[in-house]
């Protein structure tokens, strides 16, 4: 059992993780560091049954909460308190522990049977496969399973079965330097393919190689994240509506030989092979390129670029983003350190925690404190005009109402990676060989065929056992 977790210690390094995008998120996450806004919750309709099990045993609730910011920690001792008040039947234990460590100490714990009862960490693939998660099914709320935005809930599924609840997201969208833009002659942020070529050549014949009108990152560490915008916003992807591999789709090759057309114009940074999206947001941020897709937090706070965030651009008229979440989940109970004795009282004591803690607006101070973005729709709205309520942690800023009216609007649209597959961790490598390949030459549709050949034996193997 232990051969798949032990394992994950190694993969930690290529799962795409939202510790990845943290930091500042557009004037929201800050430096996340203490300082939440009083008494701005409410409490769930279940509030006043403070304890249900009629005055019986406690029920024992260890949760890890990976650290997000330098005050994490700071946010939850609160949540711990208000909590245990409200039912006085559960003892909680939140525990925040730090990503540099999380892959260690959970699958330390679980090999102890010293596992928490909820989990917060990016990836379940793996737990599933050895049988160690309850389905959400199990302890999620019909009012919370309805007001999580569909495709977040769905990207938590696996054979059918939804495993985890998303804690929070981030989205890509596509980044304009409007003043640069202007003085190409572009009005207008561009949402077809038609019109990046038009502004770029704009951009391009103003200025020169003075500025880059694309920024592209085909590279090792996130060329799989193009091949996604490009593909997706094309009718393709990873995967056809079947749920089968089809990497070597007409849709997909179209896609690949687009990314090829705005290297071979010039409309891209020098090395779009070797150049990650952090560089090219630092220029973005400086004012030297005039168009990227990025992660909705990727401004610094101090950059002084005009900028608008706009849908990806699609040939076909329909915008796709990327959507990133990271997990709760909840272990089975053989392999926790609350050795609770009553099942049943253990995942209504969990299902209680969710609900609590998706409260609309307890939910909402803690994406504030955070800065990322909430995975529900009623805390969606609430943040389109009401986050300047909130404070981002470490600080006494308000939340910026503009910065999440714009991302949530996009949160609808995403997709995933199919990451619980498999063969993701060849596929992904894959598909960036397979750009690279493609935007030096090489034709398309021979180089994604020999791909989908490969994960196609792949899967049959894996399949076989």
């Amino acid at each position: 059992m232990m051969k798949r977790i032990l394992a994950m210690m190694l993969a930690a390094m290529l799962v795409l993780s939202l510790a990845a995008c943290g930091g500042n998120s557009g004037g929201n996450s800050g430096d996340s560091s203490g300082g939440t806004t009083g008494d701005t919750t409410q409490e769930p309709a279940t509030g006043g049954d403070s304890d249900s099990s009629g005055g019986g045993e406690k029920v024992q609730l260890n949760v890890i909460i990976s650290q997000y910011g330098n005050n994490t920690q700071d946010w939850w001792p609160t949540f711990e308190k208000d909590f245990e008040e409200t039912y006085d039947n559960i003892d909680l234990t939140v525990e925040i522990v730090s990503w540099n460590d999380l892959y260690t100490v959970v699958n330390t714990r679980i090999s102890t049977a010293q596992a928490p009862d909820i989990l917060n960490i990016d990836t379940f693939a793996d737990y599933v496969a050895d049988d160690l998660l309850v389905p959400a099914e199990d302890y999620a709320s019909a009012d919370l399973k309805n007001k999580i935005i569909p495709s977040f809930w769905n990207a938590n599924e696996l054979d059918g079965t939804v495993w985890a609840l998303p804690i929070l997201a981030s989205c890509r969208a596509m980044f304009c330097n409007m003043d640069l833009l202007a003085e190409a002659g572009i009005t207008a942020a561009p949402t077809t393919w038609e019109e990046v070529d038009a502004a770029c050549k704009a951009v391009k014949d103003k200025f020169g190689g003075s500025i880059v009108p694309w920024g592209l990152d085909i590279s090792t560490d996130e060329g799989q994240a193009a091949f996604a915008y490009y593909t997706w916003n094309n009718g393709g992807g990873f995967v056809d509506a079947d749920g089968n591999w089809a990497l070597n789709s007409a849709a997909n090759v179209e896609a690949m030989n687009y990314i090829k057309t705005l290297i071979d114009n010039g409309y891209c940074n020098a090395n779009p092979y070797t150049d990650t999206r952090y560089p090219l947001q630092d220029a973005f941020n400086a004012g030297s390129q005039a168009m990227m897709i990025g992660a909705c937090n990727m401004m610094s706070a101090d950059s002084e670029v005009n900028y608008e965030v706009a849908n990806l651009p699609s040939p076909i008229g329909s915008s796709v983003s990327m959507g990133v979440c990271d997990r709760l989940m909840v272990f089975d109970s053989s392999i926790t350190a609350s050795k609770n004795s009553d099942e049943a009282a253990r995942l209504d004591a969990v299902s209680k925690f969710f609900d609590f803690f998706y409260d609309t607006n307890r939910y909402s101070e803690y994406m504030v404190f955070e800065g990322f973005l909430p995975v529900t729709s009623d805390s969606s709205e609430l943040l389109k005009t009401g986050a300047d309520q909130f404070t981002v942690g470490g600080s006494d800023a308000p939340g910026d109402n503009d910065y999440f009216a714009t991302f949530t609007e996009i949160l609808p649209n995403c997709e995933f990676y199919p990451s619980s597959r498999a063969e993701w961790i060849d596929v992904k490598q894959g598909v960036i060989e397979a750009e690279q390949r493609i935007c030096q030459g090489e034709d398309a549709q021979t180089v994604l065929d020999e791909l989908q050949g490969k994960i196609e034996e792949l899967q049959a193997r894996n399949e076989a056992g």
